[in-house]
């Protein structure tokens, strides 16, 4: 299985500038990947600029939106963004999309938590034809460069319409930050909806993890704000793993799961955690 490691972009007042370096030290520790978490109404760094600055300060790491809020943001907005994200790294971002549930995070007019699931459909038919080069709106150019790519995607959440997107238009599934007896039947529906719809092989498994291995206190307290508005099952069950012995059994459990990849993501921006979360996983 492989690990990654979280960007402490949505870490509360986190120090944006320590983010182009938090990546390039995960990159020189060996991580498979670098993930962002997405929300607009809190005091962090939006994803696509956490990601943006990945990019820019690394060469071979992927990089991943877990999960990125796309009904927030106009669709055609968005897919040019990622698209150049994605030219920026060299072709090594994978989209991670949520559709969210807190209303405070919807705050473009005509964007609003309503209705947001049939946005997203409509939205992912924009992406495609972005990145395929189609014009966009009433003139006659492409948002994108010739030879942009089809950025490869991934879907969160727990309903059956998320598992249809990703049978539909995506490359796997990302479960949440929660004790692998919760993720592990949202897994094994991922696996079956894939099946079901005919696709060849299996859907990538990723699986989310925080963690905090120097101030553990302050990474509790970081975590227990972030998941203050959450739902309650949610912010009740969040995982945060404080010791070497918590990250490896839960190496161990995800990978008696099958899961693919398992992202670390930081409760505190403390540059260091990279170079502890390193020193046990590597």
């Amino acid at each position: 299985m492989q690990i990654g490691i979280g960007l402490p972009n949505q870490v509360r007042h986190v120090t944006a500038s320590a983010l182009p370096r938090w990546a390039a030290r995960a990159e020189e520790a060996g991580f498979s990947t670098l993930a962002t978490t997405g929300r607009y109404a809190y005091p962090g760094v939006s994803d696509t600029v956490a990601l943006a600055a990945a990019a820019g300060a690394t060469t071979t790491i992927g990089l991943l939106s877990a999960v990125l809020l796309a009904p927030t943001w106009p669709g055609a907005l968005l897919a040019k963004e990622i698209a150049g994200i994605d030219g920026v790294s060299g072709g090594r971002l994978t989209l991670g999309v949520g559709v969210g549930s807190r209303a405070d995070e919807f705050t473009v007019p005509g964007h609003e938590l309503h209705g947001r699931g049939a946005r997203l459909e409509s939205d992912l038919e924009t992406y495609r034809a972005v990145w395929g080069g189609e014009p966009v709106g009433n003139g006659p150019n492409p948002a994108v460069p010739s030879g942009t790519r089809q950025v490869p995607m991934l879907f969160g959440g727990y309903s059956a319409r998320a598992l249809h997107r990703m049978v539909r238009w995506g490359e796997g599934y990302i479960g949440g930050s929660l004790p692998p007896a919760m993720t592990a039947p949202s897994f094994e529906a991922a696996r079956r909806a894939w099946w079901e719809a005919g696709r060849r092989g299996a859907p990538k498994l990723v699986v989310l993890a925080y963690f905090a291995l120097g101030d553990t206190e302050a990474g509790q307290a970081n975590i227990q704000d972030f998941y203050r508005l959450a739902p309650k099952d949610i912010a009740r069950n969040a995982v945060l793993h404080t010791a070497r012995s918590t990250i490896e059994q839960s190496i161990v459990e995800y990978t008696d799961l099958g899961v693919d990849e398992i992202i670390f993501v930081p409760a505190t921006d403390d540059l260091d955690e990279v170079t502890r979360l390193a020193d046990i996983t590597n």
